[in-house]
């Protein structure tokens, strides 16, 4: 299995779920208007409820609104990640470790946020209510998402999916001239990736997924040879 892949080299389905890293680091290089116009389209062909498709996308890539939108999304991003920082300790423990898996994300995460308004694209994903607010509106929003990365990952770029919309929800409105009934459900930032995709760290499948009873995991599910796992995530029981 490939852990990359360059621009026009195509990536196949299977190899694209495995290997669709979330991408922080960036490159300066604009993403083409037919990147962006193939992101988005594969992002539309997203399942949602009764296929209503409700949800919209905002694509800020440079100009006076979008540098602002980024300033905004910065301050919030920045101020969020500190208090993450100090809150799960991750400059504690093996966080200590400059070389710790601990300490990598801590020094990725804070490149992130200190970058941020040079991100080549933002996107914002929004949901337009057709009904009350339901806890599974959320359902007609994120396949879209997932589909808009994997693409942005076929096509030899990278993006990270995150919450930060909240910490700015008021003004991101006011700016970007947003009806009351949308709602703002994530923010993805897009770009040519510094590094490279590879294999993604995950539980072990008997962890996650069980037979005929909770917490028992059936026979065939194992991981394949070579998966690479991660201790992050709720605890399991022992």
């Amino acid at each position: 299995m490939s852990e990359g892949a360059s621009p026009g080299q195509e990536v196949p389905l299977y190899e694209g779920l495995l290997t669709t890293r979330a991408i922080r680091r960036y490159t300066d290089e604009p993403v083409p208007d037919e990147v962006l116009r193939d992101i988005l389209f594969a992002a539309t062909r997203a399942p949602s409820g009764s296929n209503r498709q409700p949800f919209r996308f905002i694509v800020l890539t440079d100009g006076p609104v979008a540098r602002e939108a980024k300033r905004l999304l910065g301050e919030g991003a920045r101020g969020f990640w500190a208090a993450k920082r100090k809150a799960d300790g991750y400059d504690e423990g093996s966080g200590a470790d400059v070389d710790s898996p601990k300490a990598r994300m801590a020094r990725t995460m804070q490149h992130y946020v200190d970058t941020y308004e040079s991100v080549p694209v933002l996107i914002l994903a929004c949901f337009v209510h057709y009904r009350h607010t339901n806890y599974t509106d959320g359902a007609s929003v994120y396949p879209a998402c997932q589909n808009l990365l994997l693409a942005a990952r076929a096509l030899g770029y990278g993006g990270v999916m995150t919450g930060w919309q909240f910490a700015a929800d008021a003004e991101l409105r006011a700016l970007l001239h947003i009806p009351e009934e949308v709602d703002l459900m994530a923010t993805i930032t897009i770009g040519r990736p510094q590094g490279r995709h590879g294999p993604v760290r995950r539980r072990p499948l008997p962890e996650l997924v069980y037979g005929e009873q909770w917490g028992q995991a059936p026979a065939w599910a194992v991981d394949p040879p070579g998966a690479e796992h991660t201790a992050a995530g709720p605890p399991t029981a022992s």
